[in-house]
């Protein structure tokens, strides 16, 4: 019998509910009673899950960082001002999920930094999520998947390959693993909503045990609907007080109202057309696995009756570049580094913005020398090293 995907005692997949994820995010404005205001009016509006997001904005962003244009759009001038801002404590983040529990429903965090793990583990979250530019840092998904929670990775402005890759790279915990589909484009337009794409990870992902699903970035309530007809089997969305508020995610998110819309509108969705298939995995012999996918043709003659859904194979879309190339880390110096100075691990972290080596090289360039001098906080590129 193969393992299939839980958070806390919650069965993720197929044949199950759909887990729908309201996404704080940010928009508790960087205080803590905002954020337990948020927390039971999701419960109310029947999440299973809320989020936040835990990061330390001098850990996360270098002085090379900049703003995404949806952020300059929402008022903010400067990126490191603006995560001060809205930044929690890890205290704080403890009343959320003591409050979170107490409700009924599930604590789960984005962690942003490799550095803030062991931080994060002192709280009893029920699962881990990685944003989307981070599927390449390799440090932070080894330092999450070490805790043994289950995992849910994000997959906006990604190739098909880096998804892929993502996906082997964690193979052995497939069964306490998520992909969600993803555009990061907040709001995303209905017509780039590409639902569809969820299922463009390897096969054997249902095989394994793991499980498929979006992160809505759209600003309709019934995508979620749409997005389990089709087969998923998490639904991640932005929560917010007011859609009208100061701040850089507000916009992008329902208000409870709407909220609550949508989670009556996806839990009451048709489960999609499946075929059962055998496969072998692992050295099992293939006629002693069975299990259920979803009808992928039946899936694309859906989507020429909404074009949310989309096609199939995964695209970076247009949309998604500006935040792409803002918000992707990469290797960047804790120190000045002098020209022909060997690299070693003390000299280096990982921030944005992702206009440098990207993390997953961290080993492969220890060890290295330096052509020129680096300032210190500065993103290393490969002009940089020999």
């Amino acid at each position: 019998m193969v393992k299939k995907m839980k958070i806390g005692n919650t069965q993720i997949g197929l044949n199950h509910p759909p887990y729908i994820i309201a996404e704080i995010g940010v928009n508790h404005d960087g205080e803590v009673e905002r954020a337990l205001e948020l927390t039971d009016a999701a419960a109310e509006a029947g999440a299973d899950a809320i989020k936040l997001q835990f990061f330390e904005t001098d850990r996360l962003m270098s002085k090379a960082a900049k703003l995404a244009a949806y952020q300059k759009n929402a008022g903010e001038t400067d990126p490191i001002e603006m995560l001060r801002r809205l930044e929690l404590t890890i205290d704080e983040m403890a009343l959320v999920v003591e409050r979170a529990h107490a409700k009924g429903i599930h604590a789960i965090v984005t962690v942003f930094s490799t550095e803030l793990v062991p931080i994060a583990e002192t709280l009893p979250w029920d699962a881990y999520k990685t944003a989307s530019p981070d599927i390449i840092n390799y440090p932070l998904i080894e330092a999450l998947i070490e805790t043994g929670k289950p995992l849910i990775v994000s997959t906006g402005a990604c190739e098909r390959h880096e998804v892929a890759d993502m996906y082997f790279a964690l193979i052995e915990h497939t069964d306490r693993c998520a992909f969600l589909q993803c555009v990061s484009s907040y709001p995303t337009p209905a017509e780039n909503a590409s639902i569809a794409s969820m299922h463009d990870v390897p096969d054997d992902i249902y095989l394994c045990g793991g499980a498929i699903g979006y992160s809505d970035h759209t600003a309709q309530i019934d995508t979620g609907a749409i997005a389990v007809s089709i087969g998923a089997n998490i639904l991640e969305k932005h929560f917010t007080y007011n859609r009208s508020a100061s701040g850089p995610d507000h916009t992008a998110s329902l208000e409870p109202t709407e909220f609550a819309e949508y989670v009556r509108l996806a839990k009451n969705a048709p489960k999609p057309p499946t075929t059962v298939r055998s496969e072998r995995i692992f050295g099992i012999p293939f006629w002693k696995q069975k299990w259920t996918v979803v009808d992928l043709q039946q899936v694309e003659l859906m989507s020429t009756q909404d074009p949310r859904i989309g096609q199939v194979e995964k695209q970076i879309q247009d949309c998604e570049r500006d935040v792409r190339s803002v918000s992707r880390q990469s290797i960047v110096s804790t120190r000045d580094i002098p020209a022909g100075t060997t690299i070693t691990k003390e000299m280096l972290t990982i921030k944005r913005p992702g206009t440098g080596i990207p993390p997953y090289k961290l080993n492969q360039i220890l060890g290295s020398k330096t052509t020129q001098p680096i300032e210190a906080d500065t993103p290393i590129t490969e002009a940089d090293i020999n």
